[in-house]
């Protein structure tokens, strides 16, 4: 056991300054000193030696606590509880804070923009509230001897209040992680794809790769695929030294990009086979269809002798000029036939293909001029024989129309009924025009299929405008 000092204004003091009084009742007892002198030579030798340093005030505490031990106790508690919450603020900002670093790598919209610039500002809200924690925990050594008891409270009073800050900012960092997370989650999406983006495109590539390998094994150049394929050279060295160097959205689209072309690339090789023989076959049919067509003109001519012979310049003027017209776009075609294969045997199979779209829509036009010859010569001699049939035809598809725009009415309406009545008008004109000694049959005809078309776009609007139900 520790003895406490003696203070000056302690009663042992006090006592030892009066003068001894005696008593009537009582024996005359030695002076205080005295017997404070005996009781000393009482004592064992180490607690005489002892005794006066701890009469000196050497520092030590009392012997049954009080006022000042407990409230050295209640400052120790709550410096622990700042501790704690220091701690928890400090784990908690280390932990968001790679959450932002996520964020800021993969996403630079300005909500991820923003995050990071309330992330900083809240940093320095933690800095303030922990230099005043730390400022509090230095500022009083709770484990020095003499702590007054007003010390250990104005201690413990700041010790709390850095507490309560600490937890206040704690909170706030609480909820802005919470306002987080749209952003992580899309941020974490991305991370999730990018290695797989990453393998793909290595897988992608070295596909492509091996296909024009065999393509080359089988005979087949391909060099404007392998300068396609080398261009994504330098790509792959880009997504070989990562997100950290190039960015995440950046390395994803990257990969994505090489993906696809490589792709591209693997799928024009493994058709390369197929697609020379198809240009091949190309070739021969064009070539076989533009001789057929040389010999069709060298028979147009013959058709038109008749036409002028027998109808009105009218009925075959537009057609003069068809054999020359078609012996033109033959020789144009066989001139790009032979360009055709030319590119093919080079093996540019763009040019060869482009090449033989263009002979096709040569002889198309082609075979449609030469057959309008034949099928005029066709159509003015039924007209000729029988113009009763084309008509009738034509007043059966007028009819038609009328009864459809009747139904269900007493009358029809007017913007239904005048565009029929002009066809009917229309239609009588067209057989007048067959009166005389040369008629000009072409004329009837055409007036007859624009008078059946007119009343075909009456009878579409009837139904379109029934169907919405006006």
């Amino acid at each position: 056991m520790t003895a406490t000092p003696s203070q000056p204004y302690s009663p042992m003091a006090v006592r030892a300054q009066r003068p001894p009084r005696r008593s009537h009742r009582s024996r005359p007892r030695a002076p205080r000193p005295v017997r404070d002198a005996l009781a000393l030579m009482g004592l064992p030798l180490l607690a005489v030696l002892a005794l006066p340093a701890a009469f000196a005030g050497g520092g030590t505490r009392r012997w049954f606590g009080g006022r000042a031990e407990s409230q050295r106790a209640e400052a120790q508690t709550a410096k622990d509880d700042a501790a704690a919450a220091f701690y928890e603020l400090d784990t908690a900002q280390r932990d968001l804070r790679i959450s932002i670093e996520t964020i800021a790598a993969v996403d630079s919209s300005p909500a991820a923009r923003r995050a990071v610039t309330d992330f900083e500002a809240l940093g320095r809200r933690i800095d303030e509230v922990s230099h005043q924690y730390i400022s509090a925990v230095d500022a009083h050594d709770l484990d020095r001897d003499d702590l007054e008891a007003s010390a250990a409270a104005h201690a413990r009073g700041e010790l709390t209040a850095a507490r309560t800050e600490l937890g206040r900012v704690k909170q706030e960092l609480d909820r802005f992680a919470e306002g987080l997370g749209p952003l992580l989650g899309k941020a974490e999406t991305q991370l999730a794809r990018l290695a797989p983006a990453v393998e793909r495109a290595r897988q992608a590539l070295l596909a492509a790769s091996d296909a024009l390998d065999s393509a080359r094994g089988s005979g087949l150049k391909a060099d404007d695929l392998a300068t396609r394929l080398a261009r994504l050279g330098p790509e792959l060295t880009r997504l070989n030294q990562g997100a950290g160097q190039h960015g995440v959205p950046q390395t994803l689209e990257r990969a994505e990009r090489v993906t696809r072309e490589a792709e591209a690339v693997r799928a024009e090789a493994e058709r390369l086979p197929e697609r020379a023989a198809e240009t091949g076959h190309r070739l021969v049919s064009l070539r076989t269809r533009a001789q057929a067509l040389t010999t069709r003109t060298g028979q147009v001519e013959p058709v038109l002798s008749e036409l002028r012979r027998r109808f009105t310049a009218a009925c075959w003027q537009d057609l003069q000029h068809v054999p020359e017209q078609a012996t033109e776009s033959v020789r144009q075609a066989e001139q790009k036939l032979a360009e055709a294969q030319a590119a093919r045997d080079e093996q540019r199979w763009p040019d060869a293909t482009a090449l033989l779209s263009t002979v096709r829509a040569l002889l198309n036009s082609t075979d449609e001029a030469v057959s309008a010859a034949g099928d005029r010569l066709r159509q003015l001699n039924a007209v000729q024989k029988d113009p009763q049939q084309e008509i009738e035809r034509t007043r059966f598809a007028i009819r038609d129309a009328q009864r459809l725009a009747m139904a269900g009415r007493n009358t029809p309406e007017p913007r239904h009924a005048r565009p029929l009545d002009e066809a009917v008008a229309r239609l009588e004109r067209a057989v007048t025009t067959l009166e005389g000694r040369h008629p000009d049959y072409w004329h009837f005809l055409t007036e007859t299929e624009a008078v059946r078309q007119a009343v075909a776009q009456v009878v579409t609007r009837i139904r379109e405008e029934r169907g919405a139900g006006q």
